[in-house]
């Protein structure tokens, strides 16, 4: 069966520059022999964490929004290509909300004990971190990378490799730089080979 994974745009631009990345390391994954679904976070219809902790003893959110479909994805998924920008030194606030909400996962694994990932699935699940931000200065990329760590230790999926590209303000279009969208390409085809080695 062939590896299934998640390619997550965290960008409001659907069709901007860290879409363009992550369109290429999709097509690297699948090329690579992958499943590869797309989920654009600003496309769901969801609510940020409203603290409620029901998920503190079930396996669910109590809120009934979209996220509910996402949770069974995430448990089922081999690997995670998530492509964001930075913005204020982080992450955009949609898809911060949307990570907020896998309480669902944090909550098993590290209150319950008992993850929601199979303990065989978790040594073949990893993640790729692909991020652009305008500015190019030291530890521009600092407060977005430890935000993706701490999500993917939460859904149980190892950190495997990332693609950071600062200074986007003077590039403007990353289609002036077919080495960066080559780049991507290479990340994803090796991260889709990595599945069956």
């Amino acid at each position: 069966m062939a590896p299934k994974v998640i390619a997550l745009l965290g960008s409001p631009l659907h069709e901007g520059n860290t879409a363009q990345l992550l369109a290429q390391a999709v097509r690297g994954a699948r090329e690579a022999g992958c499943t590869v679904e797309l989920i654009t976070v600003t496309n769901l219809d969801f609510q940020g964490c409203q603290e409620m902790f029901f998920c503190r003893e079930h396996e669910t959110c109590v809120l009934d929004d979209d996220m509910q479909q996402m949770y069974p994805k995430f448990v089922d998924v081999d690997g995670l290509i998530l492509a964001t920008p930075v913005m204020t030194m982080g992450i955009p606030g949609t898809l911060k909300s949307f990570m907020d909400r896998f309480q669902v996962f944090f909550m098993a694994k590290y209150q319950r004990k008992q993850s929601l990932v199979p303990s065989d699935q978790k040594k073949r699940r990893a993640g790729i971190f692909i991020c652009i931000s305008g500015m190019d200065i030291p530890e521009v990329f600092v407060g977005a990378k430890l935000t993706t760590q701490a999500f993917f230790d939460i859904i149980d999926c190892r950190f495997q490799d990332e693609l950071l590209i600062s200074d986007m303000d003077k590039i403007r279009d990353i289609t002036t730089r077919p080495d960066l969208l080559d780049a991507a390409y290479k990340k994803g085809f090796a991260f889709g080979k990595s599945f069956s080695q």
